[in-house]
């Protein structure tokens, strides 16, 4: 009797062996051992998807449905766009820790907010909330259709897939706008904090866009929903508030 129970609290009325097999163990092998054989590891192919995000995400994602048809899971089985990302964002924190003449420990420091807790951290919540989310209220209710489930896996590909865009925006674009963001006049204000709200929108949409590709899933504009309240945010931000000047003395 309590097993059942228990079993019934599970996202999406899962049964507890297949909350396990769908959690943390999708595709887990097959991630490591291509992490480890870098000759297996498709760079090429990575960096066409990041070029693509910004340019045309949607081709991203019908690519992500092919991949599905053929090897039956929605996320990657190459963790060479991660590795990408790490490497971007430890550049970029070079980048600046050069800029501000912070050293070794200040890089140090931005290293791990910039990426242990912006793009993992981070990103393992936003993978989980969406995850959870996707399941549990998003899902067709269909009995003449297979059953058919989320991959966390693939709610933290959705996730390292957003958070290149808005890398773009708030890490990269923002350093070559430094000598105009570093200013203290209305103009570095309105550029700077509309480079972070084109961030975070950036964001959103190509959140949309990954759960979208799931026929299985519907309302996805759900996802849409945090871009008004970045709007908002944004205008407010207008009258006197400098998000560049913030994160740029809260990082180095």
């Amino acid at each position: 009797m309590s097993g059942s129970v228990s079993a019934s609290i599970l996202p999406g009325g899962l049964s507890r062996p297949r909350f396990r097999r769908r959690f943390p163990r999708i595709h887990r092998s097959a991630l490591w051992r291509r992490l480890f054989h870098w000759r297996q590891l498709d760079f090429e192919f990575a960096s066409w998807q990041m070029l693509y995000l910004l340019v045309s995400p949607k081709r991203v994602y019908r690519n992500i449905y092919y991949h599905k048809q053929t090897k039956n899971q929605w996320a990657r089985d190459d963790p060479a766009f991660i590795i990408l990302q790490v490497a971007g964002i430890a550049v970029m924190a070079a980048a600046y820790s050069v800029v501000y003449g912070v050293g070794i420990h200040g890089f140090i420091k931005a290293l791990v907010q910039l990426l242990l807790v912006n793009y993992f951290i981070f990103g393992i919540l936003m993978a989980t909330v969406t995850w959870f989310v996707a399941n549990r209220f998003l899902r067709h209710q269909n009995v003449h259709v297979a059953d058919q489930q989320v991959e966390w896996m693939y709610a933290f590909d959705v996730h390292c897939n957003s958070f290149f865009t808005f890398y773009v925006f708030a890490y990269v674009l923002q350093f070559f706008f430094l000598p105009v963001l570093m200013k203290t006049s209305w103009m570095s204000l309105f550029l700077g904090n509309t480079l972070f709200a084109l961030a975070g929108s950036a964001y959103a949409f190509t959140t949309y866009l990954g759960f979208h590709a799931m026929p299985f899933l519907h309302h996805q504009e759900s996802f849409l929903y945090t871009i008004p309240v970045i709007a908002m945010a944004y205008l407010v931000s207008l009258f006197g508030f400098n998000l560049s000047h913030h994160l740029i003395d809260f990082y180095f």
